[in-house]
């Protein structure tokens, strides 16, 4: 895993009047601070790539529908730099994703249904402090074509 990124699996509790499904308190760990919450909807086999923070850590998690979730450490001095992250997320894999500033991200929709993209971010939305590429961009390595393994 890239390093600073965290994986933390999710508590869904079930009955037969439906579910509750946890993402985040401000006792957990893994929180810091509150800026906003904000769902993004993303159509099968659309995506939404790529972007970093200067300064906003992110913490997704997928309560509807599944996506393919990137991640790419270009950090001098990382670890991890060059490498790059896959996490299948959704409800059948329902984990929060904690992505600290300066990671290039995206996501792309899987399966036959719209996804559901929950975020809660530790600043609230900034135009100033993020920066973006094109998904095909070639300063990114990873192809987001469908890979039959």
């Amino acid at each position: 895993m890239i390093e600073g990124v965290v994986v933390t699996p999710l508590k869904q509790i079930l009955d037969e009047r439906g579910k509750v499904m946890h993402m985040m308190k401000k006792t957990d760990s893994i929180f810091s601070e509150f800026g906003e919450i904000y769902f993004s909807r993303v159509f099968p086999g659309a995506v939404k790539a790529w972007h970093i923070h200067e300064k906003m850590t992110l913490n997704y998690a997928v309560p509807h529908g599944n996506i393919k979730f990137v991640l790419y450490d270009e950090r001098v001095g990382s670890s991890t730099y060059g490498e790059v992250n896959e996490i299948f997320l959704g409800e059948d894999n329902y984990q929060l994703v904690t992505v600290p500033p300066l990671i290039w991200n995206g996501f792309k929709g899987l399966g036959a249904e719209p996804a559901l993209v929950a975020n809660c971010s530790t600043l609230p939305h900034d135009p100033n402090e993020i920066r973006r590429l094109d998904p095909e961009s070639n300063q990114i390595p990873y192809d987001w074509a469908l890979k039959n393994r």
